[in-house]
C-alpha cells in the first residue's frame, strides 16, 4: 500500500479538527470512513499519529512533525490554484519586458500605465538593456516582449514594426535658432553640438550626413545616452539631434523641440520570442504599446505645429 493524496487529506483534516466527527464534516464523508483512511495512513507509514484519549485525538509528536511538511505542501497548492484562477481572469499574471534604456523611460511608462488601468493586479518587469545584450536575452527567451531599435529580428524571435518616427533636434531656451520653424543641416554650422558615443549607429548617421552637407560643427561635448545630451542641452552646452520618443519627455522651458529638414528615421520595432510559452497577458500589453505610439506620433505633430 502507497501514501495517497487521500491520506494526506485526511491526516490534514484530523489535525485542524481534532475529532474524526469533524474531520468527517470537513471531507464531506462519514466517520467510518476518516477512521478507515487513518488506519490505513498509520499503517503505511509504520507508526501511530494520534494517541486516542477520552474520546478525542490527540497528534503524536511524529504527527506535529509531519503536520509541518503537509502544510508547507498545502500553501503551494493554494497559491497554484489562486494564480489559475486569477490567470483565467486574466487579470494577474507576470509579464517581463526587456527594451533599450532610453524606451524605459519614453515609451514603456506611457504603455504600462494604459496597460495597468486594464489589469491593475498584473506584476511587470522592465529590463532595460543595452545592445548586443538586448538581443541575446531575448534570443535566450528570458522575456516575454522586447524592443528594439534594429530591423532584423535576433535568432529565435520574430519582430514587427511599432513605431516609425524621425530624429528631432534639440536646442536650449533662448537659442537663435528657435526663430525657425525646421533645422536644415547648413543651420547647424558653426555651432556648439552635443553628440552621442562614437560607436552609436545613429552618431555615424548624423556625421555621415554633415559630412555630405559640408557642415563642420563644433563639437566638444560626447554623452552616451540621449538623456544625457538633452541634460547638457538644457545647461545651455550646445544643440544636438536625438530620439524623439527621448526629446518630448523632457523638453519644457530649458529644452525645446525642432523638427528636421532632412529625415533621420528613428525605428522602434516590436520582438516576441518564439519557443517561450505567451503570456496571456502579452497581447494586451502589446495593444497598450500601439496606443502608446500612437499618442507618440500625436505629441510630434503637435510640437511641430507649436514650433510654427
Amino acid at each position: 500500500m502507497k501514501l495517497t493524496h487521500r491520506h494526506v487529506e485526511v491526516f490534514r483534516a484530523l489535525m485542524l479538527s481534532g475529532s474524526v466527527t469533524r474531520a468527517a464534516e470537513l471531507l464531506h464523508t462519514s466517520q467510518p470512513t476518516v477512521s478507515r483512511e487513518l488506519a490505513r495512513l498509520e499503517q503505511v507509514l509504520q507508526m501511530n499519529l494520534f494517541d486516542r484519549v477520552r474520546g478525542r485525538l490527540r497528534p503524536t509528536v511524529r504527527a506535529l512533525a509531519l503536520r509541518d511538511e503537509v502544510d508547507r505542501s498545502y500553501v503551494g497548492l493554494e497559491r497554484i490554484a489562486a494564480a489559475a484562477a486569477a490567470l483565467r481572469q486574466f487579470s494577474a499574471g507576470r509579464l517581463e519586458i526587456a527594451c533599450l534604456p532610453a524606451l524605459a523611460h519614453a515609451l514603456l511608462p506611457e504603455a504600462t500605465r494604459r496597460f495597468l488601468a486594464g489589469h491593475p493586479q498584473a506584476s511587470v518587469v522592465i529590463t532595460p538593456l543595452e545592445s548586443p545584450l538586448l538581443e541575446t536575452r531575448l534570443t535566450e527567451q528570458r522575456h516575454d516582449l522586447g524592443l528594439t531599435e534594429r530591423r532584423e529580428a535576433p535568432p529565435g524571435t520574430s519582430l514587427l514594426p511599432l513605431l516609425q518616427v524621425d530624429e528631432v533636434a534639440v536646442l536650449p531656451a533662448g537659442h537663435p535658432l528657435l526663430a525657425r520653424r525646421t533645422l536644415r543641416p547648413q543651420d547647424f554650422a558653426g555651432q556648439p553640438f552635443i553628440h552621442l558615443a562614437a560607436d552609436d549607429p545613429y552618431r555615424q548617421q548624423l556625421d555621415s550626413l554633415f559630412e555630405q552637407h559640408g557642415v563642420q560643427r563644433i563639437g566638444a561635448l560626447e554623452a552616451g545616452s540621449a538623456v544625457a545630451v538633452c541634460a547638457l542641452v538644457r545647461q545651455g552646452l550646445g544643440l544636438a539631434i536625438v530620439n524623439p520618443l527621448t526629446a518630448l519627455e523632457l523638453a519644457g522651458p530649458a529644452l525645446h523641440i525642432r523638427p528636421l529638414a532632412m529625415r533621420v528615421p528613428f525605428h522602434v520595432g516590436l520582438v516576441s520570442p518564439e519557443l517561450r510559452p505567451p503570456s496571456p497577458l502579452r497581447e494586451a500589453f502589446v495593444a497598450a504599446l500601439r496606443d502608446a505610439a500612437l499618442a507618440v506620433r500625436k505629441r510630434l505633430k503637435a510640437a511641430a505645429v507649436q514650433a510654427g
